[in-house]
């Protein structure tokens, strides 16, 4: 269809709504690609490591639900409910061992309160909504929304 050409013969109106409906068609169609939740996807949290590790926390949510919360120094297994712009996300509690690789002290008390504070967080989202490459969790009762951003590896 060619709509900023008229031949002699059609119909100003006939094509100036087809125009319209190409328009708001194209409209509708980039909106809902851009509304589609990233499943299966490595998503970091975009915040600065704590040193002396670089490990900021990582989410990754299935598209069955499924999902794995990678925290500063745990890792839970979560299932995530996601519909619309709302999310749930449901964690396993955390874990009283530390993982296998990682050494003494590197989970210090600090990294472990903030492994707490990420899964109680978490626990509050009840929105999302796509940013650039990543996703932004937000809640009523979340102090500032927690933004997740796309893994370039």
């Amino acid at each position: 269809m060619n709509c900023h050409r008229l031949k002699p013969g059609r119909r100003i109106v006939a094509t100036v709504t087809s125009c319209v409906v190409l328009a708001l068609t194209l409209v509708a169609v980039a909106e809902s690609a851009a509304a589609e939740f990233p499943f299966d996807r490595v998503l970091l949290l975009d915040v600065a490591p704590m040193r002396p590790l670089k490990r900021v926390p990582i989410l990754n949510v299935a598209a069955d639900g499924g999902a794995t919360v990678e925290l500063w120094c745990r890792t839970v297994a979560a299932r995530a409910q996601v519909s619309d712009n709302a999310i749930k996300i449901e964690t396993a509690p955390l874990p009283e061992a530390l993982p296998q690789y990682m050494s003494t002290g590197q989970c210090s008390e600090a990294r472990v309160q903030a492994d707490s504070e990420m899964l109680a967080a978490l626990a509050q989202v009840t929105e999302w909504q796509t940013k650039g490459d990543g996703v932004v969790l937000s809640g009523p009762d979340l102090p500032k929304p927690m933004r997740f951003r796309g893994s370039s590896h």
